[in-house]
């Protein structure tokens, strides 16, 4: 057996190990891809947060953590068969370790949701359930009808503006921080699936009031990245105006399957305007929450 740190060139394996252990609990076909695995670990370095374990059958568990202001966030897998050999709290504590480092004062895991395994060692360890996300999907039959509502396309000149649209429309939201323009800029500049001519803003005059930042080629289609609306301008059918509007975008470009990721408790009712739309439930995440001292 051999613990390393992950590096680009293992995405494609870990990508596999992951489609293996979420086809075992969900029942169904994955479309884990190695972009989304780039994705995932980009707020990571990899050289000192993130630990492949391998062993003649190839990898059996992969864990990477990262920091978000006072907090230590970390996930972990453990092949099925390697559990019940502690490698799943050897990564806890590994985790741990890495956030009191930082000064964090406390710790979030995030488990896939019908894990049982994953949430017994974490509420044995101190951790209780917080907050749970989907993934929604939905398949395309045709190029949906969008509101008479107008959409325009991201412009160049439009990206400070459309970066402050998007921060104050999710100002609501469960654990949201603030990043300034250039941190933010830059973070999408890295993702390998940087499109702005998948950007799309409704209008008010000289405002942008709603915003959508989408990505092709993640998750095996399409992907709604961000979509927000800010406070003054919501009620009007703009985030419905902009979701068929990517849909049609992303149809038109030969993608059928679209998916995002939403708060279950959001606020504003996403969850609800997805489901009218057509989308549905198809992964549950859960977020584990624990004080460090």
């Amino acid at each position: 057996m051999t613990v390393r740190p992950v590096t680009e060139a293992d995405y494609d394996a870990i990508a596999a190990f992951l489609r293996e252990d979420e086809e075992r609990l969900f029942g169904r076909p994955s479309r884990i891809e190695a972009a989304d695995i780039g994705q995932w670990m980009s707020e990571t370095d990899l050289e000192r947060h993130s630990w492949l374990y391998e062993d003649d059958d190839g990898v059996f568990g992969v864990a990477w953590t990262w920091h978000e202001h006072d907090t230590g966030v970390a996930i972990g897998v453990v092949h099925e068969r390697m559990q019940g050999r502690g490698l799943g709290a050897e990564m806890v504590e590994r985790s741990e370790r890495l956030a009191r480092e930082r000064s964090a004062t406390r710790m979030h895991q995030i488990a896939i949701g019908p894990d049982a395994a994953a949430a017994q060692l974490l509420t044995s360890r101190g951790y209780r359930d917080v907050r749970r996300f989907y993934d929604m999907a939905i398949q395309l039959e045709r190029a949906p009808d969008v509101p008479d509502i107008p959409v325009d396309r991201f412009r160049e000149e439009d990206a400070r503006a459309f970066h402050a649209a998007i921060d104050e429309a999710f100002q609501d939201h469960w654990e949201h921080h603030s990043r300034t323009f250039e941190d933010w800029w830059e973070r999408q500049m890295r993702s390998p699936n940087f499109d702005t001519s998948l950007w799309f803003v409704v209008r008010d005059g000289d405002e942008i009031a709603a915003a959508t930042r989408n990505e092709a080629n993640r998750n095996g289609g399409g992907y709604i990245g961000a979509i927000g609306v800010r406070r003054p301008w919501r009620g009007k059918g703009y985030a419905k105006a902009l979701l068929l509007h990517s849909f049609r975008e992303f149809y038109e470009r030969g993608i059928s399957r679209v998916t995002l990721g939403v708060d279950a408790q959001n606020p504003t009712g996403a969850t609800h305007l997805y489901e009218r739309v057509g989308m549905h439930v198809e992964a549950e995440n859960v977020v584990f929450e624990k004080p460090l001292p």
